[in-house]
């Protein structure tokens, strides 16, 4: 009934809504287009979110890469240029060392002369103080170079590299300058010079590449992360959609499962949610029509039966007493109801308390089959207890709440196994646990009922009277007793509880 009525108002409030786009001249379809627009919207601006923080992260890591190629690099073609005037310099130093400042000048001519590399590089032969004396560049000799290799090379006469704006070009170079020393006399000074215009160019070739390399590899980072964030924004867009249309009373609706990863694990938790809920709603729909069904039938029992006796409609002895006998048990029955229902109110708003105390597990359960022992007797069912002649250690326990548990499960046994005859009640201890069983040989519970046989409000298709919480009580007594509640179908035939209790010493 409340679930209709949330519809018929669900279908109201669209209707007035429909009116009211009507009257602003747009139409349902425009309304839906403007919903997408925002959804798109939204996950746009999550996109773009997404692909400017992905593309500034790559083109930050990329441009550090870059610098730090460009700098690996142009420092090893200096080292190895350095490397190699180096190793000029010196044999040219070591070629020289027999010969005076007076008498190296002749050898030092046939040396540029015959020098292969005179396009690269240059060779000079500098005087002890550092005048020009000859170069492979005829035309340029005399003057002092002023850089620091030649002043290393003359004041500390030992080889010294130097790299740096040429004074009287104003080009870069590089220069090796390696002293030559005659019986440890400086005589002179051998300098190989190189232009740094050709590395220059080369590094630049070589930046220029590793730049359109990243650029390459940010634009496909960029098409990567555009594709798969709408890969994962979509899915995401769909499932909140869905969330909606159940929060809106949409349940049970399903989406489509396109992958197995997290999304596809979302996709199942939403789709389970959207059952659960729908099941729920459902069960507490039924609930509500079940108990007010239970609720009318004992009331007009109570109340047609009192009408006649209160008008003197009967007058035999015999028929008063039936019908006193109804009026108390359709009372009784009705009483037992709202107690289940209130239970299950402090169950739900956490008022259910027990009173703990150390207790006779065995002596409850006696009372409670000697209790029904009669009942059952007088209904044509057998009620046999299989006595356990072991004693029993106390456990901590509430002893009413306990005997509720037992009695509601005699009660479901004879409500839904009373056809069988027969119900077994039976007490034994296993391991650090007191385990209590109670079956009935009626027709048991369908295989696909039982996962929810224990679910608040849940009746199956028994045709038996009842809430539909007895047991949801059950579950919860048994849970404050640390304990468990396991409901099953036995072989052979029937329906079986299993109560599992932890037992203490002295």
């Amino acid at each position: 009934m409340a679930r209709k009525e949330r519809r018929h108002r669900w279908r109201l409030a669209w209707q007035r809504g429909e009116t009211s786009r009507q009257e602003r001249g747009e139409t349902p379809g425009e309304d839906g287009e403007k919903k997408e627009h925002k959804r798109r919207g939204r996950t746009g601006a999550i996109r773009r979110r997404w692909l400017f923080n992905s593309v500034l992260a790559t083109f930050g890591i990329v441009a550090m890469a870059v610098t730090a190629l460009t700098l690996a690099i142009s420092n090893y073609y200096s080292a190895t240029m350095q490397t190699s005037l180096e190793s000029r310099a010196q044999t040219a130093a070591g070629m020289f060392q027999n010969f005076t400042e007076s008498t190296y000048l002749y050898s030092a001519r046939q040396f540029i002369t015959q020098f292969e590399d005179r396009d690269r590089i240059e060779v000079q032969f500098l005087s002890a103080t550092g005048w020009i004396r000859m170069t492979s560049l005829m035309d340029l000799s005399g003057g002092y170079p002023g850089t620091p290799d030649v002043a290393g090379a003359i004041e500390n006469r030992t080889l010294s590299a130097w790299s740096g704006q040429d004074p009287s070009t104003g080009d870069r170079i590089m220069a090796v300058s390696a002293p030559i020393l005659y019986n440890g006399t400086l005589v002179g000074v051998v300098r190989f010079v190189t232009s740094l215009r050709l590395l220059d160019a080369q590094m630049a070739r070589v930046v220029l590449s590793m730049a359109l390399t990243g650029l390459v590899i940010v634009a496909l980072m960029w098409v990567y992360t555009f594709y798969f964030s709408r890969s994962v924004l979509e899915p995401v867009s769909r499932v909140t959609e869905t969330a909606k249309r159940i929060a809106t009373g949409s349940y049970g609706i399903q989406m489509e499962k396109r992958s197995d990863d997290e999304i596809g694990q979302l996709v199942d938790a939403i789709n389970d949610m959207s059952l659960k809920i729908d099941q729920a709603e459902k069960t507490q729909s039924e609930f509500i029509s079940s108990v007010s069904h239970e609720l009318r039938t004992p009331l007009t029992a109570i109340n047609g039966w009192a009408e006649t006796l209160y008008n003197g409609e009967v007058r035999d002895a015999q028929d008063v007493k039936k019908g006193m006998g109804i009026i108390v048990s359709e009372a009784r029955r009705l009483t037992n109801m709202v107690e289940e229902l209130l239970e299950f109110s402090r169950i739900e708003t956490g008022r259910f308390n027990l009173s703990v105390e150390p207790m006779d597990l065995k002596a409850e359960l006696e009372d409670a089959v000697y209790t029904y022992r009669e009942f059952f007797r007088r209904k044509g069912l057998e009620l046999v207890y299989d006595e356990c002649q072991e004693e029993f250690p106390p456990i901590n326990g509430d002893p009413e709440r306990l005997r509720q548990v037992f009695c509601n499960l005699l009660d479901n046994a004879d409500k839904h196994g009373g056809s069988g005859g027969r119900v077994d009640v039976s007490i034994q201890p296993e391991g650090d646990q007191a385990v209590i069983r109670i079956r009935d040989y009626g027709p048991g519970v369908p295989e696909e009922e039982l996962p929810f046989i224990k679910y608040k409000f849940y009746k199956g298709s028994s045709k038996a009277r009842g809430s539909g919480i007895g047991l949801a009580v059950c579950e919860e007594i048994m849970l404050g007793h640390n304990g468990t509640l396991e409901i099953s179908n036995a072989e052979g035939g029937g329906c079986q509880a299993t109560l599992r209790l932890p037992v203490h010493g002295d």
